[in-house]
């Protein structure tokens, strides 16, 4: 593998970690949604970059799965439920957006603090796609602890899992078998969540955790 090679697998993850920055920055529904399906892009370039690199042909049909559901069909189908569902366009978090990025800017920090020691065994390739993996995975949890809007959540965790495939493939790929399993598993959960944000407006007129909890406190 030369130096290019690998210039090039990092740069693409590193891409996937500045998305990762964008969609905490962004406090509009929509636009989430955009930044989402690009996360999903560079995913799809850094697994078929992989495949290249390791000659795993299986891996090209991984990033097929992450362009096609997670860069167009999961994208256009939340635009579909947020107009269907009248929700509101702005996003409402549970700290500013200034101690969000500082938040997540230290998560990156403690990601290489962690990761690098601890595969030392590996090479420097691997260790710095994991670096980038586990900020990744990271930034996704924060965006899920920071966001109100139950939408912008379901959008954290699919990034998470983002960097859980992202992790999967730069150590040398996991068995195709799961990357199709964990795939359906992400789309059947969006299914079940639709319907359940379905449910919740119909109960409760909104989909903002922070009304539900007042609510639930009321009705006690």
């Amino acid at each position: 593998m030369s130096p290019f090679d690998t210039d090039i697998a990092h740069l693409l993850a590193g891409s996937m970690l500045l998305v990762s920055f964008l969609l905490l920055y962004q406090d509009r529904m929509f636009a989430l949604l955009n930044v989402f399906a690009l996360q999903a892009c560079g995913l799809a370039l850094s697994v078929a970059w992989q495949a290249y690199l390791q000659q795993a042909p299986q891996l090209f049909i991984t990033a097929v799965i992450a362009l096609g559901f997670k860069g167009i069909i999961i994208p256009v189908a939340l635009h579909r439920i947020i107009v269907r569902l009248g929700i509101h366009r702005s996003i409402e978090t549970v700290i500013g957006m200034g101690p969000t990025m500082l938040f997540g800017m230290a998560l990156v920090g403690l990601s290489i603090m962690v990761m690098l020691p601890v595969t030392q065994a590996a090479g420097t390739f691997v260790r710095e796609d994991l670096a980038f993996a586990l900020s990744i995975v990271l930034l996704g949890l924060l965006m899920m602890v920071t966001r109100r809007n139950a939408v912008s959540q379901v959008i954290g965790f699919m990034s998470l899992e983002n960097g859980l495939v992202l992790a999967a493939t730069g150590a040398r790929g996991m068995p195709l078998v799961v990357e199709i399993s964990v795939a359906f598993s992400v789309l059947i959960a969006f299914i079940v969540i639709g319907i359940f944000l379905f449910r919740i407006r119909e109960r409760f007129d909104t989909v903002d955790l922070h009304a539900l909890e007042l609510s639930g406190g009321e009705s006690t």
